[in-house]
């Protein structure tokens, strides 16, 4: 096979499962809205179903739910007729998967499932299927052509039964007003969970460690303060521990352009005044863009009284995985 053959036919098997899409787009009707009320209706969980690749795009369709805001997980059903049954509860509503409408495993756990009063969608690409015969929604998931050059392998159809799974999922996710934050619940391990749950006070730099000197100090004890803190920066505060400035490694470079007596100098005379702080509960996220837009490279954190409860800088973000 040369590389132009290969390439032609990713592109036919491209273009046949494009046009699968675009069947499945244009016949959309009730039914949709339909399974929509059941699944919306569900007080306990999704139970998706299906054999062989069926059974594949099932688990993929039980994730998606899982994670979006949908409690759901995949039953297989050759198991289910050996005990597994006994995980698919009352309030459950289930979803089956056989592109001929005629899987036998399928077909065997149905009559308990409908003893149970469970509603049954099935997703089918034959309406007159025993399948669809006996469920309380059908949607149609047929293609006049699979992908595979011997029109066997299930390649388009199977793309058509993700792609309805996915467009039940954002239709769900959207009606239940699923947020970001209630996906990073979800997802607590990866980058988003962490930039959606991770709050400065999980990062900062707190009590004994926090580069604090009170005002009239010397610029020699405060920058004494700066390296053993690490956090480049000092924060001053007056004797109701409010802070009142910073002294921050920019300082230290104006300071020096000034030929200033170290010996001699007092931090207040060279700190910055009013310094940009930040609540404390505020997401680190939030607060890495904060410093980007104002090219500040530390924060202190304050309560509502302007005293200093934390301190964290770009490095703490960066070793949070929040930038």
């Amino acid at each position: 096979m040369t590389q132009s053959s290969s390439i032609e036919i990713a592109r036919r098997t491209i273009q046949i499962e494009q046009k699968a899409l675009s069947a499945l787009e244009a016949r959309l009707d009730h039914t949709f809205d339909e399974a929509m009320s059941i699944l919306l209706a569900t007080k306990g969980r999704v139970i998706v179903t299906g054999m062989g690749k069926s059974g594949h795009i099932g688990k993929k369709i039980a994730a998606s739910l899982a994670s979006t805001g949908t409690p759901a997980f995949f039953v297989h059903p050759a198991e289910a007729i050996h005990g597994d049954l006994g995980m698919i509860a009352e309030n459950d509503s289930v979803i089956a998967i056989s592109y001929s409408g005629s899987s036998e495993e399928i077909l065997q756990i149905l009559p308990a499932i409908k003893r149970k009063g469970i509603p049954v969608i099935v997703m089918t690409g034959d309406q007159n299927s025993p399948l669809a015969k006996h469920s309380q929604v059908t949607l149609n998931i047929h293609v006049d052509q699979e992908a595979c050059s011997l029109d066997l392998a299930p390649t388009s159809s199977t793309t058509v039964t993700l792609v309805l799974g996915d467009a039940l999922t954002i239709a769900l996710l959207e009606a239940k007003g699923f947020t970001a934050e209630d996906f990073a619940l979800s997802h607590p391990g990866g980058k988003l969970g962490k930039k959606l749950l991770t709050r400065v006070e999980d990062i900062m730099a707190m009590s004994e460690e926090l580069p604090i000197i009170q005002a009239g100090a010397s610029l020699e004890a405060t920058l004494k303060l700066i390296t053993q803190k690490s956090l480049g920066m000092a924060g001053i505060v007056n004797s109701k521990q409010e802070l009142i400035g910073v002294y921050t490694d920019g300082d230290l470079r104006r300071t020096l352009a000034k030929d200033v007596q170290f010996r001699d100098a007092i931090v207040d005379d060279h700190m910055t005044l009013q310094p940009k702080t930040i609540s404390i509960g505020t997401l680190a996220a939030t607060a890495a863009k904060f410093m980007q837009d104002h090219s500040i490279n530390g924060l202190f954190v304050t309560n509502n009284h302007n005293q200093v409860v934390g301190a964290f800088n770009m490095m703490n973000l960066l070793n949070a995985g929040i930038v």
